[in-house]
């Protein structure tokens, strides 16, 4: 099992983050503009991680090279059964640089916006206190 997937399915919030690259680009199935860096990516998944019901991993795929990886995923958000992909992109020190989500249907998207907009302040807060910390430690 790819150490990326067993983190998620961990629910290990900490390894998660240890897989992100401190450039990661983070591009939200809901939001037009990409979020760049470790902190809001590790801050929007834990997001994500409280959001999601009923999360699982239904299916990996991955280039013959490792560097690219596709995870698809169902799971259930405000009741609505939403499926999806994580597409990512590791880098030359097998630290993911690119994390796309992709979701369907329409209306589980909604339901995810609606929820993860609800969860905002407080994953702003938790990537500011997180750059904080790290600007202190660099």
């Amino acid at each position: 099992m790819h150490p990326f997937r067993k983190a998620v399915e961990d629910r290990d919030e900490q390894a998660v983050a240890d897989l992100l690259a401190p450039n990661v680009v983070f591009t939200s199935p809901v939001a037009f503009k990409p979020y760049p860096g470790k902190a809001i990516t590790a801050a929007i998944l834990r997001g994500v991680l409280r959001v999601f019901e009923d999360f699982t991993y239904v299916r990996e795929i991955a280039d013959p090279g490792g560097r690219d990886h596709a995870f698809v995923f169902t799971a259930t958000v405000a009741g609505k059964e939403i499926h999806g992909c994580d597409f990512l992109h590791f880098d030359e020190a097998g630290l993911i640089d690119e994390f796309t989500v992709m979701v369907r249907p329409l209306s589980a998207a909604h339901a995810l916006a609606e929820a993860m907009g609800a969860q905002f302040d407080r994953i702003a807060a938790e990537a500011a206190a997180e750059s904080a910390a790290q600007s202190q430690v660099g």
